[in-house]
């Protein structure tokens, strides 16, 4: 059993850190703000894209983060605690978007895996700053389900948050992995289980966990390009549309991150129990305990 260790809002860093994790966690969805900047209801662009669109969409995203899977958390520098460089990797999409912006929704196919591995990089940039290794592959998984949280919805309540909602999905690809990592260690040492999870069984967990992720991002990107089916909709508003794609996973990698970094020090139960309570505006908090990694 535990030791009781001292309350999180005790400590001035850790309940500030929570509750900015809250509020970048719960925003309004990505939906509704690709709606307002579009100045228009999403299905409005929904009822111009064909539906043999649809499966062409879900199959270029599916691509799309495969590549950014490997083209960009293999190629970040893996230095822990590094200040992150959110605004360069918004300038960067919003260049894609013009470009993007130029073909109206046939670019999407060249704007897409572009974009996707400028976001995939700054998830990964932001989780080093928060001080993870990105070399760590359940780290890298980490970054990979940033792109499963498009935001809180007006269906979502108290008892279920959004962000909470969207990690249970995937859930069970992440026990698994678990449980096959700690049936390698029973059979082999330390380094011989890095070695064979990073190299075989990680590389088959992972591209599961992309699949699942795939898809519900795919849903946010058809919605990203119905949304540019409006007629206002140019090159301008399209750099702008990939600013608020790229800013909205930033949130969600720095409140996704901040909750895993709070978790190796208080455990994962009691770290949901106080984001739930804080969620929900509630003033007692529990105790929590240090259970973590």
């Amino acid at each position: 059993m535990s030791e009781q260790g001292p309350n999180l809002f005790d400590d001035a860093r850790d309940a500030s850190d929570l509750k900015r994790a809250v509020a970048l966690l719960e925003t309004p969805s990505l939906t509704a703000r690709m709606a307002a900047l579009a100045g228009a209801p999403i299905e409005f662009g929904m009822s111009k894209l064909p539906k043999f669109a649809h499966r062409g969409i879900q199959k270029t995203v599916h691509a799309a983060l495969h590549k950014a899977a490997s083209a960009a958390l293999w190629t970040v520098k893996d230095v822990p605690n590094k200040g992150s460089s959110t605004k360069t990797h918004k300038l960067a999409a919003a260049a894609s978007g013009v470009a993007g912006g130029m073909f109206g929704a046939l670019g999407l196919t060249l704007e897409l895996p572009v974009t996707t591995v400028i976001m995939m990089r700054s998830v990964a940039d932001i989780a080093r700053s928060e001080g993870f290794s990105v070399s760590e592959p359940w780290v890298q998984a980490a970054c990979v389900e940033v792109f499963a949280f498009g935001g809180n919805s007006k269906d979502d309540d108290a008892s279920e948050s959004g962000y909470y909602a969207s990690r249970g999905v995937l859930s069970e690809l992440t026990k698994n992995a678990t449980r096959e990592l700690v049936h390698l260690a029973g059979h082999r040492g330390a380094e011989q289980v890095t070695h064979a999870y990073a190299k075989k069984q990680g590389a088959a967990w992972m591209a599961k966990l992309i699949d699942a992720v795939a898809t519900r991002f795919g849903v946010i990107i058809t919605e990203k390009t119905a949304a540019q089916l409006v007629p206002v909709i140019g090159a301008a508003t399209a750099a702008t549309m990939n600013v608020l794609f790229t800013n909205h996973y930033q949130d969600m990698a720095r409140g996704h991150f901040i909750v895993k970094r709070l978790e190796r020090k208080y455990g994962a139960e009691a770290v949901e129990r106080a984001y739930r309570q804080v969620k929900a505006g509630e003033g007692a908090l529990p105790v929590l305990e240090h259970g973590g990694e």
